[in-house]
């Protein structure tokens, strides 16, 4: 089968999503810069367990890179793209904001292009759950309005998705946009919470908890988001019949374009991740309680009926399970 370009292929999920594909018989090109935004050295442990795979072939380019991102589309003309590379983390959007210009919105130019220019039949891109910002409204909808997100970092996947809405528009290129919402797992990012609690509990440290403790959170396992996504790989959108310019509907268009809300539609409290992590690692935790963080939300909380309409699938794992299953990864790949 032609190959499918994963962008981000040594980071979390995209790492997960080029392995289910290769699973599948599929042929996988993995881009990534390998940038030390955190430990490298997880990102070439990744990148060695899918070049176990013969159908995995690995490129090392910055999407900022205009002419080797239009090399590389110009070589293999990708009928599917998985564009799951970023500039990621709400926080360090405040100190560094350039490097979320560059990566998220240069950087999706590129893959815009080469889409555009290369017969590109379906681009799938990550959004955030972040682009929902000072909404209140529970559960957040694909349908409700975004514009007025609270980091540059949900700044920038709310532009993610109007780009895309404009190649979608003019070109006719397929374009869907996947609002992940607290992803976490084996494999996971040092900088989110699951694993900064799950070091701080093994090393007695204190962990700390903004908002003191009270966060709602929607955590959603790794391998229900790669499910979502790899059914949503053949599955390119049409344009909706029913879009009417006169009341215009935020999760649908006109144009070959949606977006979905990939969340386990159930929040779970943050004292009670700390309770159940806890529980796995066999520690209790010293807690130290803060405000809350500029640019945080107290709550997100994912709709995905339309995510079940589309691909007859919604995630499911509990919270319980797969705290458990993180940290018995967490045990072996740090040998704890």
């Amino acid at each position: 089968m032609d190959p499918v370009l994963v962008t981000g292929a040594a980071g979390f999920i995209g790492f997960h999503v080029a392995q289910r594909l290769l699973k599948q018989g599929r042929g996988v090109i993995g881009l990534d810069n390998m940038n030390a935004y955190y430990d490298p050295t997880l990102k070439e442990a990744r990148r060695i367990e899918l070049a176990k795979s013969n159908n995995f072939r690995f490129a090392n380019i910055d999407l900022t890179d205009r002419a080797a991102m239009a090399t590389l589309f110009k070589e293999h003309r990708f009928r599917s793209v998985v564009h799951l590379a970023a500039q990621a983390g709400v926080r360090h959007s405040l100190t560094d904001p350039f490097a979320y210009v560059d990566a998220n919105l240069v950087g999706f130019a590129t893959v815009l292009e080469g889409c555009r220019h290369n017969g590109c039949e379906h681009l799938l891109f990550a959004s955030s759950s972040s682009v929902y910002g000072s909404n209140t409204k529970m559960p957040f909808s694909v349908h409700d309005n975004v514009d007025h997100p609270l980091s540059l970092y949900g700044a920038s996947k709310k532009s993610n998705e109007l780009m895309s809405h404009a190649y979608a528009h003019l070109f006719g290129l397929p374009t869907t946009g996947l609002r992940f919402f607290t992803v976490y797992g084996p494999w996971g990012r040092p900088d989110m919470a699951m694993w900064i609690f799950t070091k701080a509990i093994m090393s007695g440290e204190p962990i700390k908890l903004f908002n003191k403790g009270n966060m709602r959170r929607d955590f959603t396992y790794i391998d229900d988001v790669t499910e979502a996504v790899v059914r949503l790989v053949d599955r390119p959108p049409a344009g909706d019949s029913n879009f009417t310019g006169s009341s215009p509907d935020p999760g649908s268009s006109s144009a070959p374009w949606r977006v979905y809300n990939i969340g386990n539609n159930r929040p779970v409290e943050l004292l009670e991740v700390v309770r159940l992590l806890e529980e796995a690692i066999g520690k209790k935790a010293k807690r130290e309680l803060l405000p809350m963080q500029p640019g945080d939300v107290p709550e997100t909380y994912a709709d995905v009926d339309d995510l079940m309409r589309a691909v007859s699938f919604r995630p499911a794992t509990s919270i319980a399970d797969g705290i458990s299953r993180f940290v018995e990864w967490y045990r072996t790949y740090h040998r704890r």
